[in-house]
């Protein structure tokens, strides 16, 4: 009998979807209160997750998202970051 290793799921902040943890990026906040994207996902810190998705980029954006998850002043340089990373070439 093989045993299914658990999928980890993590909650997107800008469509509330869970979706597995590889799939989308992770911003964390460290103890220093620097704020920015985690490429690898394993920053020490508090973490917040976007979807890869347009759609959830400008939305979070749009509404200040990452100011809300880390009750923080998040500077348009890391919205930038993130909607560089996401969107990229499109």
């Amino acid at each position: 009998m093989t045993v299914q290793k658990k999928i980890p799921l993590r909650t997107c902040i800008a469509c509330r979807e869970e979706k597995p943890k590889r799939e989308m990026l992770r911003i964390v906040k460290n103890a220093a209160g620097e704020i920015r994207p985690d490429f690898s996902g394993k920053l020490p810190g508090r973490g917040a997750y976007i979807c890869n998705s347009e759609a959830c980029v400008k939305r979070l954006s749009r509404y200040k998202l990452l100011n809300k998850a880390f009750s923080a002043d998040v500077p348009a340089e890391v919205y930038a970051a993130v909607e560089e990373e996401i969107l990229g070439g499109k």
